[in-house]
């Protein structure tokens, strides 16, 4: 007998909530936001951020240099775009983990967890869902937009809420927003009867629950209450539908982002921070990275080089102009944008034959370049957020195979991620399943260049 909340589907009971935020609740003006921007099996740093073009024949791919708009600041010719607007944003060189598969290095990066063997789904609520669970606790509930939305999610199976429930995870966005029939199912219901259907529903639904409340002990029927005002308030708003549409945009800035998928995802990332949204996250995957759908580039999988020519174009429009876009609307101090992966890839380069022909993947058989899991170095891209940008962080060894100054680890990267979001990453614990407070970062510290 509950509503049907096609939008809200990955959504669902949570136990009784009881951490309260330790930082003050911010005007909505000031209330401070992230963008990550995922890339999903790991972008290679050397063939982008961290260019080694002397590193020798095995190790060299076939990109040159290019001068970026910071005077001795170098990317690869992959990113002319970015190369152009470099004193927006600051790279980290210098970031490591100790998982080399993708479940565990994802996990680290999400959530902390520093166990190197790969798990079916997580055991720590990733800090999308930290930060979704402590600002629930703090606004007045004026904004009917969710805390957090995922503009084609991070992976399930790699992140999640955990311990803190269901409630806590992104409302998620999976459809194509370059489609013209696009469209988020069950947001800004116009039509008076229908709005007075699903409250109908609802105050049936309750009249049902007063039996079982009696013996709700640990008052999670409460926190479905709270949920369902959120999911009416969603669905009921006009002010939700137009935070979605991207026919509100102007189409010259449509056309910057890139008319493809990846480019209206970010577009509507940007649309959704801009109107109260804390974070939002977006995977870019599918056919745009080619063959295999992910940036996972084994030489099995895809021509790692022909991958990257056939991908990164998109790639560097789209976050070339969020970034551009961030400044341009004034949102530069209250956002931050985050581009990463779970890590990078062997900077020598391996051969073996393709699986199957595609995009960037010659016929079976093909013999063919590629770099496997390389967690030990590799790069990411910090923008807006208040930041000092134009910065080069942390350097890698002549081959980019280790780091040799300024190794930035997982819980660096989440406490600066905290940090900006007013999160005193220093005392917040949770409680786990059993109970136990559960700190959400473990001896990391905010990386100074990357805070405001």
């Amino acid at each position: 007998m509950q509503i049907g909340l096609t939008g809200m589907g990955s959504l669902g009971l949570s136990g009784l909530m009881k951490l309260r935020a330790e930082n003050a609740t911010k005007p909505d003006s000031e209330k401070t936001a992230v963008i990550l921007v995922w890339l999903p099996g790991g972008l290679s740093h050397v063939d982008s951020y961290d260019p080694k073009p002397n590193s020798g024949s095995e190790y060299s791919g076939p990109f040159k240099e290019i001068s970026t708009k910071i005077p001795g600041t170098r990317f690869t010719e992959m990113l002319p775009m970015q190369a152009k607007i470099a004193d927006k944003f600051s790279v980290l060189r210098s970031m490591n983990q100790s998982a080399g598969g993708h479940p565990a290095g994802s996990m680290q990066m999400f959530s902390g967890d520093p166990d190197t063997r790969d798990k079916p789904k997580p055991k720590l609520p990733d800090w999308m869902s930290v930060a979704n669970y402590l600002r629930s606790q703090q606004g007045d509930g004026s904004n009917p937009l969710p805390h957090y939305v995922g503009v084609n999610p991070a992976p399930a199976n790699y992140s999640g809420p955990a311990y803190l429930g269901n409630t806590h995870s992104a409302f998620s966005i999976t459809g194509d927003p370059n489609r013209p029939d696009f469209e988020v199912p069950n947001i800004g219901i116009t039509d008076p009867a229908e709005t007075r259907r699903l409250s109908e529903r609802l105050a049936l639904r309750k009249s049902l629950d007063k039996m079982e409340r009696a013996f709700d002990k640990e008052g999670e029927l409460s926190a479905l209450d709270e949920f369902e005002a959120q999911a009416m308030t969603l669905m009921t708003n006009p002010a939700t539908r137009d935070a979605f549409d991207l026919s509100k945009e102007d189409p010259a800035l449509r056309d910057r982002y890139g008319r493809n998928r990846w480019g209206q995802q970010l577009l509507m990332a940007r649309r959704l921070v801009e109107s109260g949204v804390d974070v939002v996250t977006s995977t870019l995957s599918g056919p745009l990275c080619g063959r295999v759908n992910n940036w996972d580039d084994h030489a099995v999988n895809q021509h790692q080089f022909e991958a990257l020519r056939f991908r990164m174009p998109n790639y560097d429009r789209a976050v070339s102009a969020l970034i551009e876009d961030v400044y341009n609307r004034g949102l530069d101090k209250r956002v931050l944008v985050v581009v990463t992966g779970e890590f990078g890839r062997t900077p020598k380069i391996k051969y073996d034959r393709s699986t199957g022909a595609g995009n960037a993947s010659g016929p079976t058989g093909t013999l063919q370049p590629g770099r496997d899991h390389w967690p030990r170095a590799f790069s990411n891209i910090w923008a807006g957020g208040g930041i000092q940008t134009g910065a080069l962080i942390g350097a890698t060894d002549k081959r980019g195979e280790d780091v040799v100054e300024r190794p930035c680890g997982p819980h660096d990267y989440l406490a600066t991620i905290y940090h900006h979001l007013g999160i005193d990453y220093n005392k917040v614990t949770i409680d786990d399943f059993n109970g136990r407070p559960t700190p959400i970062v473990n001896n990391g510290k905010a990386i100074p260049e990357l805070i405001a």
